[in-house]
């Protein structure tokens, strides 16, 4: 791959996608974008690009899947989740008690299973959601892991990082060297094609949105961009969910970090009004009825 080549990359990756590849990752270019340049009959990166230029547009969108499609696991960091139960859900189910439903968003969400690592975490926190309208979103700018994810197929490999035994036994059944979740929880998840650089108002409001490990990989203005455009359809009282290693300190001031709970981020009330009888601040542990 010459230094043009990767150049070319660089930009299209950044236009597409969003994603910021720093001047030394042609070795992560190259690993990926070798085996999609074999597969369609060209000797390497170099006539790869060249293609790519003539207008192949099939083959452009498939680049930017196999460089955009980032690894995944099961209740991935586990600390997000147990927030969820801990913390978020008994103070959105105070809150949301007269409308009784839940909107979330799993954005970057892969081949699924962060959006159904929470429908199962929502499917476990038993009676006090009986009977509430729930809707989870997962979202992804690969069309080919949404579909992964629509099967609910996973691998012994795949099922055995991070989902506890119960979970497994309980919600998956084996198909030979497979498993496939169950169709109760894959209906709990709906799923939709979304670039996070474009407009996603259509989405509607969320009460939670997970968007996590994904913004690391854009510069600061990109970032900042997509951080106003997640205020717009969170709702007012509405947790913003974040991988370990994402912040939105010096970067917008849109959100504000909660003190107590890595990771989490509320809409910071100097740019907005809260609502009478929002949600109360999760930095307060909150007791459940089970």
């Amino acid at each position: 791959m010459t230094p043009l080549d990767y150049e070319f990359l660089r930009k299209l990756l950044k236009e597409r996608s969003g994603l910021d590849l720093s001047s030394d990752k042609q070795y992560l270019v190259e690993s990926r974008l070798l085996p999609v340049a074999r597969r369609t009959g060209l000797a390497g990166i170099t006539e790869l690009v060249q293609k790519m230029k003539s207008g192949a547009e099939a083959l452009t969108s498939e680049v930017v899947e196999a460089m955009t499609t980032n690894e995944t696991f099961f209740f991935r960091d586990k600390i997000p989740f147990d927030h969820l139960r801990d913390a978020i859900l008994p103070a959105l189910i105070q809150s949301r008690a007269n409308r009784r439903s839940l909107r979330i968003w799993s954005a970057a969400s892969s081949t699924g299973q962060e959006p159904y690592s929470i429908a199962m975490c929502l499917r476990e926190y038993g009676p006090a959601l009986s009977g509430w309208r729930i809707e989870i979103v997962a979202t992804d700018l690969s069309q080919e892991v949404l579909e992964k994810s629509k099967a609910g197929l996973y691998s012994q490999f795949e099922v055995q990082r991070g989902l506890p035994i119960q979970l497994l036994v309980k919600y998956f059944t084996q198909l030979g060297e497979v498993w496939q979740l169950s169709a109760d929880i894959r209906g709990m998840v709906q799923h939709r094609q979304l670039n996070l650089l474009q407009d996603f108002s259509h989405l509607g409001k969320f009460d939670v949105i997970f968007c996590r490990n994904v913004l690391i990989y854009f510069d600061q203005e990109t970032k900042g961009a997509i951080f106003e455009r997640l205020a717009k359809v969170l709702e007012p009282d509405g947790t913003l969910i974040l991988g370990a290693a994402e912040s939105v300190v010096g970067i917008t001031d849109t959100f504000r970090p909660s003190q107590e709970r890595r990771g989490l981020y509320q809409l910071n009330p100097a740019r907005g009004a809260r609502p009478v009888g929002a949600a109360m601040p999760l930095g307060l542990k909150v007791v459940a009825a089970r």
